[in-house]
């Protein structure tokens, strides 16, 4: 592509501006959703304190499975009817899921709340499924990966308000934080109930709140015009499964897409365990939410550098260097003990800001209308972040008293060797950077 006439090409076109606006603002709920999630790990784990860490660990399984089970379908629906559709059903199914939270913590069942976190993946999924290849066709071929990471560089944002109502909303009300396991355990039951429930009520409040702004954005949605895209000229579903499993590209996009995502979720769901591990070996107390936060406007800024320099270099180029750069960066968390360890977690993020849109872009590049099952396939790639913590997890588990003295590790504590799984997720990535890099230039 010559890069003087990609400079020229407007990254939106000026007709579609509000639309980009609208289907943009979709970007930023999706992360609020699934920020305010993350930390519900570490919570659930303190509120139940009879759960493993493997039994915590399934609420990202159930959050990110729900993206795998409605993608396809998602695919389907707005196959046969159209994007907007797809919006819409996807607000009411998020909607739905976050009012369960309200019978989940009446019934102060551990198993509701899971069933309402899926519920909300599911309308996630054709959310995602839906806006991710609008974006794209909202524009000019040249520019669509660069607008793709424009859009995309809202969704930290919410990602960060996600964060910030998980910590003021959620974790600094929570009663059972402020009491220690043995003290917890000489409660007695009536005392413990009361604690438990408050805890539950907490935690479901802001998800019921999320669930009334939702309702708000569908309204928006329902009264917004969109504008009708290039696909009105439907291949059959078997001609685009037979398209897409002949592409190799696409194949290997939506395998690094599985490993991407299960690297961001294991990175920014697990910091609280490495804080945790952190504040008890050197007597700190270091708030582990703050750093999160940290790692998202790292985030954000490298979400807004790299989309800036896609307009000069190749994005697969971009992506091979970043992907490398979060490798070391997880190197660094394994070896590094205490605060050089927590800054190089932390400093992954800045790495991982492009690599969703990036992989989401080159996957489907030059795809006519099996764009739409294609997109469902890197969507259902996103059950990545349903696997990997509950592997990490299983880590951790394993560990348990002494395993740092592990002749095969050394030194090396249970939390910090954790962090291996992350590092071969990002260094799939960086290979399928450099794979696509060289497909291009031949």
């Amino acid at each position: 592509m010559d890069t003087n006439q990609s400079f020229r090409i407007p990254v939106v076109k000026k007709e579609l501006l509000f639309q980009f606006i609208i289907i943009t603002t979709l970007f930023a709920l999706w992360g609020i959703a699934n920020d305010l999630t993350t930390p519900m790990v570490s919570t659930f784990k303190k509120v139940m304190p009879e759960l493993s860490n493997v039994q915590a660990s399934l609420v990202q399984f159930a959050f990110y499975f729900g993206y795998f089970f409605m993608a396809l379908p998602a695919a389907l629906f707005i196959r046969k009817f159209s994007y907007k559709s797809g919006i819409i059903v996807g607000l009411i199914l998020y909607a739905t899921g976050a009012f369960l939270f309200y019978p989940a913590a009446h019934y102060q069942s551990y198993t509701f709340f899971l069933i309402s976190l899926w519920v909300i993946t599911c309308g996630l999924a054709f959310l995602e499924t839906t806006s991710n290849p609008l974006i794209l066709f909202l524009g000019n071929k040249e520019t669509a990966t660069q607008r793709l990471n424009l859009a995309q560089a809202f969704n930290p944002v919410g990602a960060i308000t996600g964060l910030v109502m998980a910590q003021f909303l959620v974790i600094d009300k929570i009663k059972s934080d402020h009491y220690t396991p043995e003290a917890l355990k000489a409660l007695n039951s009536d005392e413990l109930a009361l604690i438990r429930k408050n805890d539950l009520d907490v935690i479901s409040v802001p998800y019921i709140g999320l669930g009334i702004f939702v309702l708000i954005i569908l309204l928006i949605i329902i009264f917004t015009k969109m504008p009708k895209t290039a696909h009105e000229d439907k291949m059959s579903i078997g001609d685009s499964f037979k398209k897409l499993f002949a592409n190799k590209n696409y194949k290997h996009g939506v395998l690094a897409q599985a490993f991407y995502v299960g690297a961001q979720i294991m990175c920014w769901t697990f910091i609280f365990q490495y804080v945790d591990n952190i504040n008890k070996t050197f007597s700190l107390e270091l708030t582990a939410t703050y750093y999160n936060i940290a790692a998202m406007l790292l985030f954000l800024l490298g979400r807004w550098i790299g989309t800036g320099l896609m307009k000069s270099i190749n994005p697969s180029k971009i992506l091979m260097v970043f992907g490398i750069g979060g490798v070391l960066c997880a190197a660094g968390a394994i070896f590094f003990e205490g605060m050089p360890g927590l800054i190089s977690l932390v400093c992954i993020s800045v790495f991982m800001s492009i690599m969703f849109p990036t992989i989401y872009g080159i996957a489907l590049k030059d795809m006519g209308d099996e764009a739409k099952i294609g997109s469902a396939g890197l969507v259902m790639a996103i059950v990545g972040g349903a696997l990997m913590p509950v592997l990490q997890g299983s880590i951790l588990d394993w560990g348990g008293p002494g395993f740092a003295d592990c002749q095969v590790l050394g030194y090396i504590d249970e939390v910090n060797f954790s962090f291996i799984l992350p590092l071969i997720c990002l260094a799939v990535v960086a290979n399928y950077g450099r794979v696509s890099l060289r497909n291009n230039s031949n």
